[in-house]
């Protein structure tokens, strides 16, 4: 996502950085190309002048004319006004005390609301330990009742509905449903329209009246751009919004309701859908999305999506394994399986810092996980253990067992290797040792350690290149090429 956007923004930033200082003529000009920037990424007109305006305001009265550094200084000014617009206090959902909490879901039809709502459900279970029940209340569209049951019953969520029953009573039966039975937060998934009109939001006036919700969310498309924007500034004029879920922004590479809604209808983006899978709905956090989309990565996220899918004391053990030179392909399978239930490939490159904003990652393929899987699972456990005995014929037997080629076979454990050679010269070096101290007990390591680990490679074998690690200095480095230069001219003269 936000991929044309970040691509833009670089260029623009990288120009004005490698002006030096910076005069009000030629900042004048950058901030020009920032708001056509914005534009073009589907961001509201008067969001792209107010952040324009506000950042050129900023860097007049900060004198960041005079500063050598003015590009960077830019960045972190337009870092920080578009996170301060974006941004809203408060919990995302106001719940309820001694009685169930009620959350009310609307939206235009094909936002993807009834997804949105058991996205949500399975959110508040699992994150917050709620007991959530599903009301399917969307009486006009004949598949919702049976996509919110599938749904449902796919999560181990209860939905409530009860046939021939207008939405504004089946509302109120499902609050007295989840007293009843023990369940502390009610979602009620409404009915939606191709566009707003008198009957929708007569019909969702009725079910506020009906159930008087805690909190209502307004659930919108965020591939649809300024019209995302559009309608949910219709929603708020006639029906009182507390926030806004975007859904499908993993689609968009532009990125602009995102970017807009907050400042354009007053509502805050609460959450976001990055998938289709029931668990790709994340919490809004505005720094974290403004630090992807200036390429400045989303650590933070990236870290908690591991917590969910990752075992602690499993990973403490495969550390300690490849701290002792005792990784084998057995560990890294783990390790790939792992990364597979965190999301795509290049989801996870794109909330790593370092990776250039704008970068074509479109040659990362989740195939790469699938093959490398494949290859593996094809082999012996003695080979998974000992990479090393495996030869031609084994190679034949392997690609043939996993459909792939031999060259695919042998580029895998080819980076393998590499991969551990690279640990074995860190070890050499006594950087292990430290490593174990800082990671596994001790409190050492220090920052010799911490600027080791960013070389590991963590996709041997999908295709990347792991960074080749060389205990040979600069100086020796400087030396040889020199005595080979000499080599070669006396070998000339000979001849």
């Amino acid at each position: 996502m936000f991929e044309s956007l970040s691509k833009r923004l670089s260029q623009v930033f990288a120009g004005l950085a490698g002006r030096g200082k910076l005069s009000e003529a030629n900042m004048d000009e950058g901030l020009g190309e920032i708001r056509a920037a914005l534009l073009e990424a589907d961001v509201h007109f008067r969001v792209a002048k107010d952040l324009v305006e506000r950042v050129r305001d900023k860097a007049l009265g900060t004198k960041v004319l005079e500063s050598i550094t003015a590009g960077q200084m830019l960045v972190k000014l337009f870092h920080d006004e578009l996170v301060a617009m974006m941004t809203d206090e408060g919990e995302p959902i106001a719940f309820a005390s001694g009685r169930p909490t009620v959350v009310l879901m609307a939206g235009l039809q094909g936002s993807g609301k009834t997804t949105t709502t058991a996205k949500l459900a399975v959110h508040l279970r699992d994150s917050r330990r709620r007991k959530p029940l599903l009301v399917a209340a969307d009486v006009q569209r004949p598949a919702a009742v049976d996509q919110l049951r599938q749904l449902g019953a796919a999560n181990d969520l209860p939905v409530f509905h009860v046939p021939g029953t207008p939405p504004e009573m089946l509302a109120r039966l499902a609050v007295d449903e989840a007293r009843r039975t023990g369940r502390d937060t009610v979602l009620v998934d409404t009915a939606g329209r191709l566009h707003i009109d008198a009957e929708l939001m007569s019909e969702l006036e009725r079910i506020r009246g009906s159930v008087t919700p805690d909190t209502t969310f307004l659930v919108c498309d965020a591939m649809t751009g300024q019209d995302a924007v559009r309608s949910a500034k219709a929603f708020g004029e006639t029906l009182p919004l507390d926030g806004v879920i975007l859904t499908k922004l993993d689609g968009d590479s532009r990125g602009g309701a995102a970017l807009s809604v907050r400042h354009v209808t007053g509502a805050p983006v609460r959450y976001v859908g990055v998938g289709e899978k029931v668990a790709d709905l994340q919490v809004f956090h505005a720094d974290r999305l403004v630090g992807r989309v200036l390429g400045m990565g989303d650590v933070v996220s990236l870290v908690e999506k591991a917590q969910t899918v990752v075992d602690e004391r499993d990973a403490e053990q495969q550390m300690k394994r490849m701290l002792d030179d005792r990784f084998t392909l057995e560990d890294f399978l783990k390790q790939l399986r792992a990364i597979r239930k965190m999301g795509s490939l290049r989801d996870l490159l794109g909330h790593l810092p370092g990776v250039p904003a704008g970068a074509d990652l479109s040659q990362i393929d989740d195939k790469m996980i699938d093959h490398t899987e494949a290859v593996v699972l094809s082999m012996t456990p003695q080979e998974r253990r000992r990479p090393e005995v495996v030869d031609a014929s084994r190679k034949r037997r392997i690609a043939r067992g996993c459909g792939l080629s031999i060259d695919v076979v042998s580029r895998m454990l080819k980076q393998f290797e590499q991969m551990r050679k690279m640990m074995k010269q860190l070890k050499k070096g006594g950087l292990f040792g430290r490593l174990k101290d800082k990671f596994l007990g001790g409190g050492g390591g220090g920052d010799e350690a911490e600027a080791a680990l960013p070389s590991m490679p963590p996709f041997a074998g999908m295709g990347v290149e792991p960074r080749r690690v060389s205990s040979v200095s600069s100086e020796d480095r400087r030396k040889n090429r020199k005595a080979e230069r000499q080599r070669k001219k006396q070998s000339r003269r000979r001849r």
